[in-house]
């Protein structure tokens, strides 16, 4: 089967089940595992933000969208060129990945036959049941079965080491410039952690809010996960985040690796969490958030 992902995450889901030889094609912002996007053929490209500020990303894809331009570019030659027998794409944000109904309108246009999957999760289990889905779709079911059971393991090791501590009230920005809180399947990740998860819409999609929006919650931690960056971005955007929110412990975490992206890593961002919310002598998962303030 040749498989083409239009997500980071799918990508990271199709080599979880490893199933790396069937997979075809990626994005331009495949960077999970390395060998992605350096040994597949590159599909689909974007908007090049290196050296632009939040606040320019944030107004150059509103300007985008209200022309109704598409922030993303499928390389249809390269895509006819794969012939893929299932493409994997979401519906979840335009902003976040090409949308399923432009591949299918591509693929009608070169006359293409694959299988479009739309992955759409908005909870922590629903991020879950897209490997089962995957994983039924490209033949493996038993082995996307096993590596959904490997994560709920370690959630339960999570649960079981944080039970019964307090649980400190935790928000989440997802961006800086306008301020976005935790949405999606943040929230369930805060609680799996161990915390409680304030100024939030979970199960939701992300909308700006203003600062008050953060600071009339009261939260104890504050966690700057900012989409599209790793955790140096995420330092540099935290430093104005402490500025807004004084007086609360402010972290950075790497929000590409284990935060936005709603793949089997987001396991790997609930220990993250887990051991700066509730610090002990077995931490896992170092290296992937630093305090600010």
């Amino acid at each position: 089967m040749r498989v083409v992902s239009l997500l980071p995450s799918a990508t990271e889901i199709v080599y979880a089940l490893g199933l790396a030889d069937q997979l075809v094609g990626v994005t331009f912002e495949c960077d999970e595992p390395p060998a992605a996007r350096r040994e597949k053929a590159v599909v689909v490209g974007g908007l090049d933000t290196a050296g632009m500020t939040p606040a320019e990303i944030d107004a150059s894809v509103r300007r985008r969208l209200a022309a109704g331009e598409d922030l993303y570019t499928l390389h249809e030659g390269a895509l006819a060129a794969l012939d893929p027998d299932v493409i994997l794409t979401q519906d979840l944000c335009r902003v976040c990945a090409l949308p399923s109904g432009a591949v299918d309108a591509a693929l009608a246009h070169l006359g293409c036959r694959a299988d479009v999957v739309a992955l759409d999760p908005y909870t922590l289990d629903e991020v879950l049941a897209t490997i089962s889905t995957v994983g039924g779709r490209l033949g493996v079911p038993g082995r996307a079965e096993e590596v959904v059971a490997a994560l709920r393991a370690r959630l339960a090791t999570v649960a079981a080491r944080v039970a019964g501590r307090p649980r400190p009230r935790v928000a989440v920005v997802e961006w800086v410039d306008p301020p976005f809180p935790a949405a999606h399947w943040v929230p369930d990740q805060i609680a799996a952690a161990g915390g409680e998860p304030v100024a939030c819409r979970p199960g939701q999609r992300s909308a700006p809010v203003d600062w008050d929006f953060f600071s009339a919650a009261d939260p104890e931690v504050v966690v700057v996960a900012p989409c599209g960056f790793g955790l140096p971005g995420a330092v540099e955007q935290a430093a104005r985040v402490a500025e807004a929110l004084p007086g609360r412990a402010v972290w950075a975490i790497d929000g590409d690796a284990v935060i936005v992206r709603p793949g089997p890593r987001l396991v790997d961002g609930v220990e993250a969490l887990a051991a700066l919310l509730h610090p002990g002598e077995d931490d896992g998962q170092p290296g992937l958030a630093i305090r600010v303030a």
